[in-house]
């Protein structure tokens, strides 16, 4: 039997992620598959005692066990206080960061909430500064307009 007599050999490729015929899209928005429905199933009742076992493992000196509870008891995120000069008016980006600098490096906030905080001041000074440079446009703008209505040339800048 040759290779182009083998059944096997003429079948479609089945193309990865697009196992359902038009119209079915698969499995509702929101739904469990089969997996979490069976991990569900098999714990129903169970997560009490499993907590308190895992507990008591942290409790005993597993240092894993206390990360794994730790990191899903507390936050990932706090909320972070620094006292940063007044935004009103004239925006002075070097300051804000200054105080940044000094908050992290105080140990006041640590340096992943100072990088975080340095780019929310980084973002305002770039939206400052587009703001600012659209209106010095847009009144060079009406300048050379008026200019142009009252007959005059238009002026010409040197380079």
């Amino acid at each position: 039997m040759s290779h182009s007599d083998d059944p096997e050999a003429i079948r479609p490729i089945e193309i990865r992620g697009r196992p359902f015929v038009a119209g079915n899209s698969g499995r509702k928005r929101g739904s469990k598959n089969r997996t979490t429905l069976v991990a569900e199933s098999l714990l129903e009742g169970e997560t009490e005692e499993l907590v308190r076992t895992a507990v008591a493992i942290a409790k005993a000196g597993d240092v894993v066990m206390l990360k794994f509870l730790l990191g899903r008891i507390f936050p990932k995120e706090r909320s972070v206080r620094v006292e940063l000069p007044p935004t009103d008016g004239d925006f002075d980006a070097v300051a804000t960061m200054e105080a940044i600098l000094v908050a992290a490096t105080a140990g006041q906030i640590l340096p992943s909430e100072a990088s975080g905080l340095a780019s929310i001041v980084a973002a305002y000074a770039r939206t400052a500064e587009i703001t600012e440079f659209g209106e010095r446009l847009e009144k060079i703008e009406n300048q050379i307009g008026a200019l142009k209505s009252h007959g005059e040339s238009t002026p010409r800048f040197e380079k």
